[in-house]
């Protein structure tokens, strides 16, 4: 019976109006830092400026679902590293002028 009273009168104040908002408005990539300003009730304001610390690779949501911490990301790409070592580097877009010249010859 409590819960039903409580959703009776979960009513929005007036000054919670999110009628006009706009998603992703205020939001700033985390790569370029931000600040954040605290006023203290003494009325003085207190500024802090806050960065990624050197090194600090920001995952993307999609990815972020597979890997759920730095070790599972360090040994995934530690995996890589090793495949690109056996796999000897391709030259993308370029084409050896032994092989046109073979498919010149056959038409």
């Amino acid at each position: 019976m409590k819960t039903t009273q409580k959703k009776k009168n979960n009513k929005r104040r007036a000054e919670y109006d999110f009628n006009k908002a706009e998603r992703g408005k205020f939001y700033r990539s985390l790569d370029k830092g931000y600040i954040v300003r605290v006023h203290q009730g003494d009325g003085t304001i207190v500024v802090n400026h806050y960065t990624l610390a050197e090194g600090t690779v920001l995952l993307a949501p999609d990815v972020r679902e597979y890997f759920s911490d730095s070790e599972t990301v360090n040994d995934a790409l530690r995996s890589l590293i090793q495949l690109r070592e056996k796999v000897p580097p391709r030259k993308y877009g370029r084409q050896s002028s032994s092989s046109q010249q073979v498919a010149d010859k056959g038409k």
